[in-house]
């Protein structure tokens, strides 16, 4: 199992005054108290998870990374829980749990008020008495009596001597290659593992269940059906996601619901290294909420193209505001869709104009001055829009631009090792550095998408602070790199206190975000 430093649960400290009235403690004994206090909750929830050394920030989210080996000893651990408590094979317990999409607690209460219904709708035959549950769950291949003749490929025993032929517990017997033909075709062709009906007759309400499927198809069909089982299980499961890297076979496990992305934004790293929102899949987006992370994404994908030629060559109709682009000298403007005459100077009616066409001089008229006003609003929109996106899209390139940047970082590394005779391990610091530059940057991009639906107040100009001090100090480092080689090894010591300062001012932006969106206190242009 693979650990981050941010993914190892570790709870705030909550303490009761009443507990420690009769202790004398000094300062260390409080300090040893405390981690004591957080293993013994951590233990409770998670126990196979060790505690941070430090206490965890604000932003950084509990998570676990799982193997698809400790997915699958998941799933055997809580069917074997359900199979002790219900009294009923593994395999049974396995469909029950699919249907209650592995909840535990409903499916126990579910199935002890009304066991014949609920194992119906899961596929599996209501007579519950011992004997038929061992019918059921055994699936045993046998050779096919004298005589038989298959009702799906109409061969009998003569045509294929040695024929075998399987059955569930509901007694409609096919022969062993239909079952594995319909199987692999379910299987493979429609990715169907939920609900492998019993093909001997449609109206069968039982479902064939993995044991029979692991004895009857090959053995890379069923390669594909766990594979399909288990992404069914973590896409089920609300604390569950799979890594949306490509090729990656890791799932995360976190605390955050749905119900709390409002409140936190739950960026987990994976052990491939791909660092994403936990909660809607993107890359970490922190400190914007998925909501205002998916909303400015939707935004720049239909604005962004447009906006600049737009400001640039367009006006608002001051009465249906519909956009018109001016291909004439003339300044007396119509409307195609609204019909309105109006003045492309100052914007007022045209009609208050009289014969002077290009003498507009009524600057005071409210006519004009109500028209001035809506094109001066829908103008300040756009002109808002485009200060956030361009800072947004000059951070965004700067990380495209990451893997090259790394290149050269690494170039410059191995010249120091030549021309200054360092080792490799004393040149990693630009390695640290540079890390520090990439995830100000990417903090940077999506600050600006945060910042712009936030409602203007004392709380905003704060945020702002914090941005403008993390991205001049972003700046300043990434100067120095740029720097030759030689240079870098006499400002190693520069290079790394402004690494730290660096991230130290990042610390200080998201904590600052983090606490707000914990407290509720951003107010937003928008509703989320």
């Amino acid at each position: 199992m693979a650990y981050d430093s941010e993914s190892e649960f570790v709870d705030e400290d909550v303490y009761d005054e009443e507990d420690f009235d009769d202790m004398d403690l000094d300062d260390e004994d409080d300090d040893e108290m405390s981690m004591d206090e957080d293993e013994v909750e951590d233990e409770d929830d998670f126990a196979d998870i060790k505690t941070d050394s430090r206490k965890r920030r604000i932003f950084e989210t509990p998570f676990k990374v799982l193997s698809v080996s400790e997915i699958e000893d998941r799933q055997r651990e809580m069917a074997s829980r359900v199979s002790s408590v219900l009294g009923i094979t593994k395999a049974a317990a396995v469909m029950l749990l699919r249907l209650f999409k592995w909840h535990e607690e409903s499916l126990v209460e579910r199935y002890v008020e009304d066991p014949d219904r609920i194992r119906n709708m899961a596929g599996l035959s209501v007579d519950d008495d011992s004997s038929s549950t061992a019918k059921n769950a055994t699936n045993v291949i046998v050779a096919a009596p004298e005589g038989y003749m298959c009702t799906i490929c109409c061969k009998d025993t003569s045509d294929v001597p040695g024929m075998k032929t399987f059955a569930l517990s509901c007694g409609h017997s096919l022969c062993t290659d239909c079952y594995d033909y319909y199987l692999t075709e379910k299987i493979r062709r429609e990715g169907e593992v939920r609900r492998l009906r019993c093909p001997g007759d449609p109206k069968c309400p039982l479902l064939v269940d993995e044991p029979a499927v692991k004895a009857l198809v090959s053995p890379g069909t069923y390669e594909k059906y766990r594979e399909m089982v288990d992404k069914i299980f973590v896409e089920d499961a609300e604390l569950l996601a799979w890594c949306p890297a490509p090729d990656c076979e890791y799932a995360i496990e976190c605390p955050v619901r749905q119900a709390d992305l409002n409140s936190h934004v739950p960026t987990v790293t994976c052990t491939c290294g791909n660092c994403f929102c936990f909660g809607c899949g993107l890359q970490d987006h922190m400190p914007c909420t998925c909501a205002l992370a998916k909303r400015w994404i939707q935004k720049c994908h239909d604005d962004s193209e447009t906006s600049n030629w737009i400001a640039a060559n367009t006006k608002d109709c001051p009465q249906c505001h519909s956009c018109i682009e001016k291909n004439g000298g003339c300044n007396h403007m119509t409307c195609k869709k609204c019909r309105y005459e109006f003045c492309w100077v100052c914007m007022g009616d045209w009609k208050m104009h009289g014969s002077a066409y290009y003498n507009c001089g009524r600057y005071d008229d409210k006519e004009a001055k109500k028209a001035r006003s809506e094109q001066e609003k829908s103008r300040a929109e756009l002109e808002r829009y485009l200060h956030y996106y361009n800072r947004y899209a000059n951070h965004q390139q700067s990380l495209r631009l990451d893997k090259e940047t790394f290149h050269r970082v690494e170039k410059k590394m191995r010249e120091m090792q030549e021309e200054s005779g360092m080792s490799w391990i004393e040149v990693q610091f630009l390695t640290q550095a540079f890390d520090a530059l990439r995830a100000s940057r990417h903090t940077l991009t999506w600050s600006y998408a945060f910042a712009f639906y936030l409602q203007k107040g004392h709380i905003t100009t704060i945020f702002e602070d914090n941005q403008r001090d993390l991205e001049m100090a972003t700046e300043q480092l990434s100067e120095i790199f740029e720097q030759p080689s030689s240079d870098l090894v006499s400002q190693k010591v520069q290079l790394l206190d402004k690494c730290a300062y660096v991230t130290n001012r990042r610390i200080i932006m998201l904590e600052h975000a983090a606490q707000g969106l914990a407290n509720g206190t951003w107010e937003y242009t928008v509703t989320v």
